[in-house]
């Protein structure tokens, strides 16, 4: 396949880009600069809305992973407004790109996250949930609402709701171990706020599996079958990595640390199963925790 992809050089997109090249497919990284004569590359400007449309013809898919990272610094009005406009911006330009290239791909994988549901205690949630309240339920609803004209167009659209992803390259997991190995990582706020994760290994062969099933359109919950809650997460990473996890971090820390941010990340309660990759009959390589954690730990 001819595949198109923005945010290549994110922890995601690095690790797709490799498996699909791997794989022996061609892969186009979209990047803001480029230099003459560099293979795989072609420059667009998402802020400015300039992506030529020839760059995607002939393509099979799209799949568009940029947007900026929301757990760097506080939200501010201002950073809010990056985060969102980063979003809707990239995925307004990709997608009138693919309205006006003369051989459109035939499909789009759109990035979402399953901050779409919001804060919602202990209720399991599917793709048939509605949708949440809060900063970034809003910024979901419009990113999956910004791929609407492409699906209206007949390309099949997957929006795709990522929970966190582990990886020992990056992300959430590396950004915890330094306080677990010191033996000061604990419990966050009550410990009973549910996290939806997934294994890199699983989000690759996932994704892989939508680029082959084209009966497959809309959203997609790309998490494990097993989430747990912030209590279970923390004793299995203490216990893996044989250090006490009981220095409890309380909520109103948190919150003054991160602000906003804290109740959306961190405080938020997201238990989301991946229905429609079970039924589709996606089979996970770590669908448990402890397995998973084994994976990625040095």
């Amino acid at each position: 396949m001819k595949i198109i992809v923005s945010g290549a050089s994110g922890l995601i997109g690095t690790a797709l880009a490799k498996d699909w090249i791997a794989g022996g497919h061609e892969v186009v990284r979209l990047v803001r600069k480029t230099a003459p004569g560099m293979a795989g590359i072609a420059c667009w400007n998402p802020g400015a809305g300039e992506l030529d449309p020839c760059i995607l013809d002939n393509a099979d898919v799209v799949v568009h992973l940029s947007g900026e990272n929301i757990a760097q610094g506080r939200w501010t009005a201002a950073r809010k407004a990056r985060i969102l406009d980063s979003r809707i911006k990239s995925t307004e330009c990709v997608v009138q790109a693919l309205l006006r290239a003369p051989n459109p791909p035939k499909a789009l994988l759109c990035a979402s996250a399953i901050g779409y549901y919001g804060h919602r205690g202990e209720e399991l949630l599917t793709e048939t949930s509605g949708p949440g309240t809060g900063f970034l339920a809003e910024v979901c609803q419009a990113w999956e609402a910004a791929t609407r004209p492409a699906s209206d167009r007949g390309i099949r659209v997957v929006n795709l709701r990522f929970g966190m992803v582990l990886s020992g390259e990056g992300g959430a997991l590396r950004a915890m171990l330094p306080a677990f190995k010191l033996g000061i990582g604990g419990v966050i706020g009550s410990g009973r706020q549910y996290m939806s994760w997934i294994a890199m290994d699983d989000l690759i062969g996932a994704i892989r599996f939508l680029l082959g099933d084209e009966s497959l359109s809309g959203p997609v919950n790309m998490v494990s079958p097993h989430p747990v809650t912030n209590t279970e997460f923390t004793k299995t990473l203490g216990r893996l990595l044989h250090r006490p996890a009981i220095i409890p971090v309380p909520a109103f820390a948190v919150r003054l640390a991160l602000g906003e941010m804290a109740d959306a990340l961190l405080l938020a309660s997201q238990r989301v199963e991946p229905a429609r990759l079970l039924d589709a009959g996606f089979s996970f390589q770590y669908p448990g925790l402890e397995a998973a954690l084994k994976r990625f730990l040095p």
